[in-house]
């Protein structure tokens, strides 16, 4: 599975994770494979602002012909640690990137 990296500064590196923050229809929870979540083309059309293209379109199409995209429109990069657990809630559409790390568990 293809990643996009960038240096955090202090020898680490961070991986783009594409994230769909608008309420209506989600990105991976709505059903597109995990490696949507990392794919370093969409990365790109996110950063430059080309989501809704021809191109960008073309690009789905091919590449995740099965799959609903219904979220694209709202998507952003969040840049998160290597190696670093995470998950995405979905609300309504509204997805949120959760790490491991920031849980808090009550005990009951």
């Amino acid at each position: 599975m293809e990643k996009r990296y960038k240096d955090s500064g202090y020898g680490y590196r961070d991986v783009a994770v594409l994230v769909s923050c608008g309420f209506g229809a989600g990105w991976t929870s709505w059903g597109m494979p995990e490696e949507a979540l990392f794919d370093p083309v969409i990365v790109d059309f996110v950063e430059n602002d080309k989501i809704g293209t021809a191109e960008f379109d073309e690009y789905i199409e091919n590449t995740y012909k099965e799959c609903y995209s219904g979220g694209a429109s709202d998507l952003i990069v969040v840049w998160v640690p290597e190696g670093k657990e995470f998950r995405i809630d979905e609300y309504d559409g509204s997805e949120s990137l959760v790490l491991k790390d920031n849980e808090s568990w009550i005990t009951a």
